[in-house]
């Protein structure tokens, strides 16, 4: 299914035109109306005139997530404020929250790219959403709610928490459709196995999971537990909320709606674009925002980009999974490590269950890599021989990865802490003492 097929499934060259129209429109507004970006134009030694091609992009300096902290609260939005209806803001645990703005055209367009979104998924008129991603300051509930709705689907207001209810409900209610983290998607099966529910047997087919990062690995878990299509959804806060790309049935890649949201690829080092292909990290530019428009936004997730049409008939350039992040990586003995890498050596091994903690901290001068992992209930009551056996081989795996020497610490079912939201996975410890990686 295809909500928009007029602009999913567009012509390459009619898109890049359009994507050209709406830059040039876009920075001519900015640099009008938003002081932060005239100043950085200004720096750079040039004007809007000089974006006369999609070749000129990389003239535009970057925006940084500092920047939106330097202008807390609103100092980015291009429009004055009765025109903006809503503001949200990130969930960063550190600090002043990034806070976003949406005017009335904005929260359409968030609501269509949306629709987009939950379509490409397989969601219809027919479905029952059970919606588990939070409501309030927090993107997730409020672009899936609107999102659903726009497709003409029953909305299930759930928010998180409350696990024993949701399922409850998810029964009671006939949920089609779940929308939450993928950690919580593993929590709710855990939970409803305890409860003596299969959700496997529930009228659940599809689940849509973002807000973190998670391998493939973790989706044959989640489908595995859960008897879902698994599929992977991207946004962030900055740019609109969930709704950038989402996967189709298909499986292979994020569809990007470059028609509103422009990518690129870039050295993280050098911040040279990279062509089609090439793992490095996504800058995006909004081209239809209009209260918080976001010119060349480093976003800090490494991933690739291919330009190849869909089986789907989809048109725009399909992400890959986020392999990691330019700030979670861990350094660690002068080694780059990404938890995404440990998470799927972990997944690989039998009798390993996808609950985990990377504990990183210093000894005297060196670094030290510890990783508790639970295993499966048949194998935590067997012979200690045989977790022995489970825990070198995870010891040499994991080596043979990472390329440094890791401790494996074997934990009991049910004793690493569950997450309702993002799960908390890496504790790094030298940063406790004002060391950081």
């Amino acid at each position: 299914m295809i909500w928009d097929r007029e602009h999913e499934t567009m012509e390459r060259g009619a898109l890049q035109a359009l994507q050209l129209q709406r830059l040039q429109a876009q920075v001519n507004r900015v640099y009008e109306q938003v002081p932060f970006y005239r100043q950085a134009f200004l720096e750079k030694g040039i004007t809007p005139a000089d974006i006369r091609t999609l070749a000129d992009l990389p003239k535009i300096p970057f925006t940084l997530k500092r920047d939106f902290r330097d202008n807390y609260p609103l100092g980015l939005t291009a429009v004055p404020t009765e025109q903006i209806v809503r503001l949200h803001a990130s969930s960063g645990t550190t600090g002043k929250p990034t806070v976003v703005a949406y005017t009335a055209n904005d929260i359409d367009l968030w609501s269509e790219v949306m629709a987009r979104t939950l379509t490409a998924a397989g969601v219809s008129s027919n479905d029952v959403v059970h919606n588990a991603y939070g409501y309030g300051l927090f993107t997730g509930g409020l672009g899936f709610h609107y999102g659903a709705e726009r497709v003409g689907a029953t909305v299930i207001p759930m928010s998180g928490g409350q696990t024993k209810r949701q399922i409850m409900l998810l029964q009671d209610l006939g949920s089609t459709v779940i929308c939450c983290t993928p950690s919580y998607a593993l929590y709710l099966a855990e939970a409803a196995e305890e409860m003596g529910v299969d959700l496997r047997a529930t009228k659940l087919h599809i689940g849509i999971f973002g807000a973190e990062p998670w391998t493939q690995e973790m989706r044959q878990e989640v489908e595995a537990k859960t008897g879902l299509l698994a599929l992977d959804i991207y946004g962030l806060s900055e740019i609109i909320g969930p709704g950038v790309s989402v996967e189709c049935e298909h499986q292979t890649g994020l569809h990007i709606f470059e028609d509103h949201f422009l990518p690129e690829i870039i050295d993280p080092k050098s911040g040279e674009v990279l062509p089609y292909g090439e793992s490095g990290e996504l800058v995006l530019t909004t081209l239809t925002k209009e209260a918080l428009p976001v010119l060349r936004y480093r976003t800090g997730d490494i991933t690739a980009l291919h330009p190849e049409t869909c089986a789907c008939g989809r048109t725009m350039v399909r992400m890959e999974k986020i392999s990691g992040r330019t700030d979670d990586m861990l350094i660690v003995r002068g080694i780059n490590i990404f938890p995404s890498q440990i998470e799927t050596v972990l997944l690989r091994v039998e009798g390993i269950q996808p609950h985990y903690q990377i504990i990183v901290d210093r000894q005297r001068i060196l670094d030290d890599l510890e990783i508790w992992v639970e295993v499966s209930e048949e194998i935590f009551t067997d012979e200690i021989r045989r977790l022995e056996m489970l825990e070198r081989e995870l010891h040499n795996e994991l080596h043979n990865a990472l390329g440094i020497s890791a401790r494996v610490k074997l934990v009991e079912p049910r004793s690493i802490q569950r997450s309702e939201g993002k799960a908390k996975r890496v504790f790094d410890r030298r940063q406790v003492y004002g060391e950081t990686a």
